[in-house]
């Protein structure tokens, strides 16, 4: 029997999926803040101590929590993340790809490539569509409570996860298999067969990373915000993606008609390659 191509489809998730920060939905009201306060302060933190950005906000988010009595626990995190604003069509976006992916013979995939809190993602409505979620975490004591970062993920740190799919790994704190020497075709998921999809800076990393070996970046930006476009296009002229798109993922938005052009197109390479062993 023929093995079917995994066709990857890789998001970040702010401003990608949704039009804001996944905190803006819940936990930064029920911490009593603005999200223009919320932001400065974290940013605050980071300037004043030279540290990550990422590791500035979820001390805040640790701090902020505590100060406000509201425990940080799984199913809170989850919580807040049932409010999540999601870009149109986002919800039937997933099954639509898949339907048109087994049209064409390739098994979909779709993993969360963030610099939020996985545990958030969780809790969202379209958690369930993901084969896997890479994302920032806490670590929880006895009696369920975060104590302490688990997995904070940066611009850079968003990389890894990029070869992990490429390999098949779904431990976050795996650091042998990622550096294993593989050859190509035995690789899980080929980077030609990847599509990734950001919004902004901190995912030009990866961009540059899928598109320099084959595979398919796509800036996508709120189509309200002209600011953000200009950003993607900007992404696009340097070289650092494929294509742009509006963030819309109707049937009709040209997000659903570049990921089908790329879906055939992987499956025509699979079938030359194939016809090509003779």
């Amino acid at each position: 029997m023929t093995k079917k191509p995994i066709v990857a489809l890789i998001y970040d998730f702010d401003g990608t999926l949704s039009p804001g920060n996944m905190q803006e939905f819940g936990f930064i009201q029920a911490v009593g803040k603005t999200k223009e306060e919320f932001w400065a302060m974290s940013d605050g933190i980071a300037v004043k101590d030279d540290a990550s950005n990422v590791l500035a906000y979820m001390k805040l988010m640790f701090d902020e929590a505590r100060a406000a009595g509201i425990p940080l626990r799984r199913e809170n995190f989850r919580s807040f993340g049932r409010d999540i604003e999601l870009f149109p069509g986002v919800r039937e976006w997933f099954g639509m790809v898949n339907e048109y992916g087994a049209s064409k013979g390739v098994k979909v995939e779709h993993y969360i490539n963030s610099s939020g809190l996985k545990e958030i993602i969780e809790g969202s409505p379209i958690a369930h569509e993901f084969k896997h979620v890479y994302a920032g975490t806490f670590i929880y004591d006895e009696a369920g409570e975060a104590v302490w970062p688990g997995i904070a993920v940066d611009y850079t740190a968003k990389t890894q996860f990029i070869f992990k799919i490429n390999k098949g790994i779904f431990s976050a704190h795996d650091t042998k298999m990622v550096n294993a020497s593989i050859a190509d075709d035995k690789k899980r998921i080929p980077y030609p067969n990847m599509i990734y999809f950001g919004d902004g800076d901190t995912d030009v990393p990866c961009m540059k990373i899928v598109g320099m070996f084959g595979g398919n970046p796509i800036a996508v930006y709120d189509p309200a915000n002209h600011k953000k476009k200009a950003a993607a296009e900007k992404l696009r002229r340097q070289g650092r993606v494929n294509f742009t798109a509006p963030a819309v993922y109707t049937r009709e938005g040209r997000a659903f008609q570049l990921v089908c052009a790329i879906i055939d197109k992987i499956k025509a390479d699979d079938t030359m390659k194939r016809l090509s062993r003779g």
